[in-house]
């Protein structure tokens, strides 16, 4: 794979300086044009030792307007992100919409390093590199350009440019033992980079392999590369407006009777008396105390989603819940309209930023159900977009669940005359009035709409290791109780 970057390609100082002014300008312009474009641009640098990576992220950043563009290299996880699924910490690193982020020892270095040092089998970098391949599609999909480059020196080559850089007092110190020792399994690493490219060598996200040993020819290759790109993604995005308002079709967002769904068989008259109730609240949250102090010894996290209707009681179930817990272990996170930060990421950013530390609860008041839900019945969301949401859902929740994190999906069902009857109460006392709004009337007028979406999301994410519990939320006392066992045997199965 290799062999065409090592032919000791080379241009002349000449004909760089007379490139190099026309690159910086595009480069430039094309910088400007993204500020105003609904995507980000990701562009990875890996590779082997001294071939070039961390001097092409410098020329970049000196080549075009630095404010504009995001730099992160990774090291070792520190204990705040092992205790987290491994990607938690790049998604946190991800660039808007309008900017540039340029990655040294990005999603690649930690699954190479474990093939390299025997850490994984076959097998489990196989599986490593599927993840990467889902997390590069669904970037891709959202509408983010993708540059991946695989900086590249022959092993005799690469020896020659470390003891080069250790004659220098000004470079030694970055030349280290860990690199010799590198060095003296290249073989190794070539083995794994070649895995890692094949399996990873997508339309939407293509490996450029760069021959690193002429840093002019090195340098215009990763530039112009990354100005060609731009530019092209540039130009079709214009084309692609152009068409837009030329009038072509957008579809509808999805309307009609619902008929019968898996909602209509739940039994909804099913009721708990006070007493009962106040009884089995306090087992149920005592039970729940002893399993999540035990959880928090383990390091075992929780999390908690929560939709349902408006009015069906989230918020009095939520409270149900952290009632037992130490207010130091958890955090309610309320989800309403996207932020214009978060607007600029991909609608799972604002997600991955909440996940919690070893032994801590999470709990969703609204979730990133939100995409085949609101999104899609009140057309937020383009259908491509959120028709393609059930697949990037259940591989958001199987790297949950893959790192040992609990995770507990509860759906709170009223029917609409119980729902008309909270509305009414609602406007009626001076404590709940605020949380009766236009929105939730209008909503209402859509429930045929909202019960096919939740049809529909129960059908394509309720998965064996994620499966929703629907919860009959017409009587409180039964919906509270009916949460708490959930999520206490939940818990009891994990630990």
């Amino acid at each position: 794979m290799f062999e065409a970057a090592e032919l000791g390609r080379k241009i002349s100082k000449e004909a760089y300086k007379r490139r190099v002014p026309k690159v910086r300008e595009a480069l430039l312009e094309l910088q400007q044009q993204l500020r105003a474009a609904p995507f980000p641009v990701i562009v990875i640098f890996a590779g082997v030792d001294a071939a070039g990576k961390s001097e092409s992220v410098n020329l970049l950043n000196a080549w075009m307007d630095p404010r504009w563009v995001v730099t992160r290299a990774f090291g070792e996880p520190s204990d705040e992100e092992r205790e987290r699924p491994e990607h938690w910490r790049f998604w946190r690193e991800l660039p808007p919409r309008g900017r540039i982020g340029l990655y040294l020892s990005s999603w690649y270095s930690r699954p190479v390093l474990d093939r390299v040092y025997r850490r994984a089998s076959r097998v489990e970098f196989e599986h490593q590199l599927a993840r990467i391949a889902e997390l590069e599609k669904m970037l891709a999909d959202d509408g983010a350009l993708i540059v991946k480059f695989w900086m590249h020196l022959d092993k005799q080559t690469q020896r020659k440019r470390l003891r080069s850089l250790e004659k220098d007092p000004l470079t030694r110190w970055r030349v280290t033992k860990l690199q010799w020792k590198h060095w003296k399994m290249f073989g190794r690493f070539v083995a794994a980079a070649e895995q890692a490219i094949r399996a990873t060598s997508m339309p939407q996200a293509p490996w450029t392999i760069v021959e690193g040993r002429d840093e002019e020819y090195r340098s215009l290759a990763v530039t112009e590369t990354i100005r060609d790109a731009l530019r092209a993604r540039l130009t079709g995005m214009s084309a692609k407006s152009k068409r837009r308002n030329s009038g072509a079709s957008v579809d509808a967002p999805a309307v009609g009777a619902a008929g019968p769904t898996i909602l209509s068989g739940l039994d909804m008259t099913v009721r708990v008396e006070k007493e009962k109730f106040e009884r089995e609240l306090l087992k149920q949250q005592g039970e729940l105390n002893r399993l999540q102090r035990r959880a928090s010894a383990k390091g075992v996290s929780t999390i908690l989603v929560f939709e349902g209707w408006d009015a069906a009681g989230k918020g009095g179930a939520i409270r149900r819940v952290t009632a037992a817990l130490d207010a130091r272990d958890y955090q309610v996170i309320p989800i309403a309209a996207p932020t214009d930060e978060e607007r600029a990421h991909h609608y799972l950013w604002r997600f991955w930023r909440y996940l919690p530390r070893a032994g801590r609860f999470t709990i969703f008041d609204r979730s990133w159900y939100g995409r085949v839900l609101v999104e899609r019945v009140e057309g937020f969301a383009a259908p491509e977009d959120w028709r393609r949401a059930y697949t990037e859902i259940n591989q958001f929740e199987d790297q949950l669940i893959a790192h040992g994190i609990v995770l507990v999906k509860c759906w709170l069902h009223v029917t609409p005359e119980e729902q008309l009857r909270r509305f009414r109460e609602r406007q009626q006392s001076a404590f709940k009035s605020w949380k009766i709004t236009e929105e939730d009337w209008r909503n209402r007028k859509r429930w045929p709409a909202y019960e096919l979406a939740v049809n529909e999301m129960v059908e394509r994410t309720s998965t064996h290791d994620a499966p929703w519990t629907l919860v009959e939320g017409n009587d409180k006392y039964y919906a509270r109780i009916k949460v708490l066992r959930t999520v206490c045997e939940r818990l009891r199965r994990a630990l």
